[in-house]
């Protein structure tokens, strides 16, 4: 490849330059896609070729019932409401929502030392 001295280039030829590099480099990003496709990879995966989580995105049935019907499945940081309440004293059994409540089998088992 011709060495190109970019520094004697005037601004305009320098813009063209990196518009045809643009518009290459593009054409080759898609017939790459299209080769990776026919060969049955995904190409739409994770940002910056990270796995995402299976579960990002996903609604999840709540687990917790605050008294004033708010709800909270458990996940990211705890609600204000719960929080306060357990400051009051409440454990967070207290708010559990069916299967999520202890079992009376589950509350013998845990022991205080």
């Amino acid at each position: 490849m011709a060495k190109m001295n970019l520094i004697a280039m005037s601004v305009e030829d320098l813009l063209q330059l990196r518009d045809n590099i643009a518009r290459v480099l593009g054409q080759k990003a898609s017939q790459l896609q299209h080769d990776l496709a026919a060969l049955g990879v995904d190409v739409d995966g994770g940002r910056n070729g990270r796995r995402q989580s299976a579960m990002k995105g996903k609604t999840v049935a709540p687990k917790y019932r605050g008294p004033g019907g708010e709800t909270w499945a458990g996940r990211g940081a705890r609600p204000r409401w719960l929080v306060a309440l357990l400051k009051d004293g409440h454990s967070l059994d207290d708010f559990a929502i069916g299967s999520a409540a202890p079992t009376a089998k589950g509350a013998k088992r845990r022991k205080k030392k």
